[in-house]
């Protein structure tokens, strides 16, 4: 039996490249499309499909699942820079949130049966209690955790309405590379604390800035969950198996329920590089 072709939407980015390698390894046939904005075209493999296009041109779109009888969408393409989504909301609704309902609208018209959502931890409030859980409060605070939201809004009424089930994953923050070196963080201009700190220990950055020594933590800077991209793709394989297995719908937390704090990641990367890393300390930056 062939594998199965499945779409990832968002393929050369810095989570779909790494989600190529897992499904392929779980006997899928991932076949990408990806406008190039932020991904990189080396990290595709020479032997995966690759379309250079946008996941909301439904045209598009139509002809390629239709081409290759797709029945799985996994949906990685969207713009994830909190500050710039405050700076430039409009930009997020529409790559986010429209695009997303573009896709959406396609593959329920072609006869999708699985839909994986890219979603994010930042559709939670500042006020709930830790450690998050799937029912806690939602009431993003920025336009980025806003546009996400959105999309899991139209996932369940379409789910509703319609025979497609799905999967969101709510991810907490994303760190690490492909264990056999095959793909990496390569997305430019990343803001991403782990990649700043080890371009800043390469000499690609004079010092990293810190935002913020007064939260009540332990050292007093931030505390964030990581989950290694490895994980978190197994954690899409996963949720695919059990979407085929079952008809029900998932909204999943994605991360280890363990937090690290800047000074904590700083402190770690300094202890494997022979100058240690330079910092400024700022004020902390806005929601």
């Amino acid at each position: 039996m062939e594998d199965e072709c499945i779409l990832i939407t968002g393929g050369a980015g810095y989570i779909g490249s790494h989600a190529i390698f897992g499904f392929q390894s779980a006997g899928y046939e991932p076949i990408v499309i990806d406008n190039l904005a932020t991904g990189v075209r080396q990290a595709v493999p020479e032997n995966v499909t690759f379309i250079e296009g946008n996941a909301g041109d439904q045209s598009l779109v139509q002809s390629i699942i239709q081409t290759n009888h797709i029945k799985v969408v996994v949906h990685f393409a969207g713009s994830v820079v909190v500050p710039e989504s405050v700076t430039n909301p409009l930009k997020y609704y529409s790559n986010n949130t429209c695009v997303s309902r573009n896709l959406l609208d396609v593959c329920v018209r072609t006869g999708v049966k699985h839909f994986i959502y890219s979603s994010t931890a930042l559709v939670y409030g500042p006020e709930n209690e830790m450690p998050l859980r799937e029912d806690s409060l939602t009431a993003p605070v920025n336009p980025y955790g806003a546009s996400k939201l959105m999309t899991e809004w139209i996932l369940r009424d379409v789910a509703a309405s319609n025979n497609i089930n799905y999967a969101a994953l709510r991810y907490f923050n994303v760190a690490g590379a492909d264990p056999e070196g095959r793909v990496g963080q390569s997305t430019p201009n990343a803001t991403h604390l782990i990649k700043v700190a080890c371009q800043t220990a390469l000499g690609l950055r004079d010092f990293i800035e810190v935002f913020g020594e007064d939260y009540d933590t332990p050292d007093g800077t931030c505390i964030r969950d990581y989950i290694h991209v490895t994980d978190l793709v197994d954690a899409h394989v996963k949720a695919l198996h059990h979407l085929e297995e079952n008809d029900e719908n998932l909204v999943l937390n994605s991360g280890y329920g363990r937090g690290f704090s800047v000074r904590e990641v700083l402190a770690a990367t300094d202890s494997v590089i022979t100058e240690p890393l330079g910092y400024s300390n700022r004020a902390k930056a806005p929601r």
